[in-house]
């Protein structure tokens, strides 16, 4: 094609985590000869300034705030129906359960395709976001186009009901030039043993898991630390939970932070005990770091760590085991290099970015052609 497509990513931001960095490497590695891709997010009164805006000016692409009244605003359809008229949108690619429904519903109002990318499936307790997530899974049905970040991702989407010749596996991808870039920071107990987790601290990521493995790790090895970085909806609770364990005063939690991948680098062990995930983010992250890794054997972290060859991985919920493997990497230092070593390759390989966006850039290509 010789007319530049306009995608319109959209997104309800929680913050600057996976979904949202997601965004900015794929917009930052679309071809702009090709692809113009703006940015619209929502923003909810009492909501603070994004990140992710502040990230994508920098980039020098267009941004938009879509204004609700509240976290569920349906004018905010209208508004993102006009938006798309006045900036001559031909498609709408939407990440989470807020933005599949408000863009799913804004793109057939405009008559344009939809494309959903789901990050992954919350396993929530609570009724109102079960019946919420709910609404989610069942608008992907209506998009033109569902495109996973892993295979597991796939097999869920078609479990929801969701066609098979609507869905479109393109692998994950992740910008890792900023991990290179970001120098290993000075540290001022360098033999203290460092465990890190980086993340949203919502339930699926299942850090209270990272909390009893550490107390009891502490216990036995008195010079460690736990960092926790990240914010979420479990983090008062998890605080709380923390300060009834003897280790209370080796565990950090430092929430939202700049220097995240300085923080990152300082880590002598990289942990998840999630129990449900895409492809995560902050994992690519962490071989890209060539820290090594410890985790919960879940699909998504799979498709990143083989158990002994990248990584280690325990069943899920088995605690004792996962703590085992913590004091390998821990205290093993040669094994624990050479599995790091391993796994940035393997994330180096098969994780590229650009290949990433140029297989979106041709499915925007096919969706455009299909549509005039």
């Amino acid at each position: 094609m010789t007319q530049t497509i306009n995608v319109l990513q959209f997104i309800c931001p929680t913050g600057f985590y996976g979904a949202e960095r997601w965004v900015l490497a794929l917009a930052k590695h679309l071809d702009p000869a090709k692809v113009r891709c703006d940015l619209a997010v929502t923003m909810e009164p009492g909501q603070e300034s994004l990140e992710l805006v502040n990230e994508y000016q920098k980039l020098a692409l267009p941004c938009h705030i879509v204004n609700m009244k509240s976290k569920f605003d349906l004018s905010a359809v209208s508004k993102m129906a006009e938006l798309i008229k006045e900036k001559d949108i031909h498609i709408v690619h939407t990440h989470g359960y807020k933005s599949d429904i408000i863009g799913m519903l804004a793109a057939r109002k405009a008559g344009i395709p939809c494309v959903v990318t789901p990050h992954g499936f919350e396993n929530a307790k609570d009724i109102k976001l079960r019946t919420f997530i709910w609404l989610g899974c069942q608008a992907m049905k209506y998009a033109t186009k569902v495109v996973p970040l892993s295979q597991q991702l796939m097999r869920d989407c078609k479990r929801m009901g969701v066609k098979e010749q609507k869905t479109l596996y393109i692998q994950n991808g992740v910008d890792l030039s900023e991990v290179e870039a970001t120098a290993i920071p000075e540290r001022l107990n360098p033999d203290e043993k460092r465990i890190g987790f980086v993340g949203q601290m919502i339930s699926r990521k299942n850090i209270f898991d990272i909390l009893d493995i550490f107390e009891r790790l502490h216990n036995k090895h008195p010079n460690t630390r736990l960092i926790l970085l990240g914010d979420g909806d479990a983090r008062a609770d998890l605080e709380t939970y923390s300060r009834t364990l003897s280790s209370h005063d080796h565990i950090e939690f430092l929430g939202f932070r700049d220097d995240r991948l300085s923080l990152l680098k300082s880590f002598d062990l990289f942990v998840m005990t999630s129990t449900l995930e895409g492809i995560p983010r902050c994992l690519m992250e962490a071989t890209a770091a060539s820290i090594p890794v410890a985790a919960y054997d879940i699909a998504g972290i799979d498709q990143l760590i083989e158990h002994q060859k990248t990584g280690l991985l325990a069943p899920l919920g088995e605690k004792v085991k996962l703590q085992g493997y913590w004091e390998t990497l821990l205290f093993n230092q040669d094994y624990a290099t050479e599995l790091a070593a391993n796994a940035k390759e393997f994330v180096y390989q098969h994780y590229s970015a650009n290949r990433m966006a140029t297989e979106y850039a041709e499915l925007f290509e096919e969706l455009v052609m299909e549509a005039q």
